[in-house]
């Protein structure tokens, strides 16, 4: 299990810092395993801008889901989240949505998210991030002709296996990895050393349901449907997708989330152009 803690900030307590694999790629047992990023939404956001997503969205940390002073932190629309959730407690809540075994074959536009089974050791974080960002309103901030952009337009079409293998032997998102590495405050771990942690993406399809992706599992899950104006933040979202989670939990608080939202800062938060 590969746990810090982080910097405090603004006189919160300070979040777990768990890495995720994102660093240089290393052998094991003849599969490509990187080894471990800071989670870090500072690192998260230099990693997902190197693969081509527009300055004007970012990582935000969410410190709670339940104050609302507190939420009123994170830029809205939060247009994904990524929970952290422990191995034991990650399993707890799977035992009721069937296996890893892979039986999802969907492909293409008619798609309502697009999902990446993970092919490669430790990789969970990097599959948060590709299902954050290249899914619902968040999509339309990919730069045209990045490396983010080209693979998509090779994964689309494809079924899981091969599109798991696109991503498997792309050589420009392996050195967007090794360049955001040391962005961190600690010098990562080597990708010998285990992860006990599971990165789970939440995000809203095109069909307004709410799905959580992680890519060791057997396809998307469909949580349940939002409204219109309901983002990932929405109580409605935290009620059928981080809050499962957090009930399985039973007291053990080493988790953390991050929501991909706006800059603050650009006044074109809602689109790409």
């Amino acid at each position: 299990m590969l746990m810090r803690r982080s910097r405090q900030k603004d006189g919160l307590e300070p979040r777990p810092a768990i890495f995720t694999p994102e660093a240089r790629m290393q052998p094991s047992e003849g599969k490509k395993t990187f080894v471990p990023l800071e989670n870090n939404p500072e690192v998260f956001t230099d990693l997902v801008h190197r693969l081509g997503v527009s300055p004007k969205l970012g990582f935000y940390d969410v410190y709670s889901i339940d104050e609302p002073e507190l939420l009123a932190l994170v830029p809205r629309p939060a247009h994904a989240l990524i929970f952290i959730s422990p191995a034991d407690v990650y399993h707890r809540v799977r035992e009721s949505d069937g296996s890893k075994e892979l039986t999802y074959e969907g492909a293409g536009e008619q798609e309502p998210v697009m999902w990446f089974k993970q092919t490669i050791g430790h990789a969970c974080g990097l599959i948060a991030l590709l299902h954050s960002v290249s899914n619902g309103p968040a999509k339309a901030f990919i730069t045209p002709d990045s490396t983010l952009d080209n693979l998509l337009k090779e994964s689309l079409p494809l079924k899981p296996q091969a599109r798991a293998d696109v991503l498997y032997n792309s050589a420009d998102i392996e050195m967007a990895h090794m360049a955001s590495a040391f962005k961190g405050n600690s010098a990562p771990p080597t990708a010998a050393e285990p992860n006990g942690y599971h990165f789970i993406s939440f995000v809203k399809g095109k069909d307004g349901h709410l799905y959580e992706l992680e890519g060791s599992w057997n396809g998307p899950i469909d949580r349940g449907i939002l409204s219109e104006g309901e983002d990932c933040l929405s109580e409605k979202a935290l009620e059928i997708g981080v809050r499962r989670f957090v009930k399985a939990a039973e007291g053990n608080m080493e988790f953390s989330i991050v929501a991909l939202a706006g800059d603050p800062d650009s006044d074109q938060l809602t689109n790409g152009s």
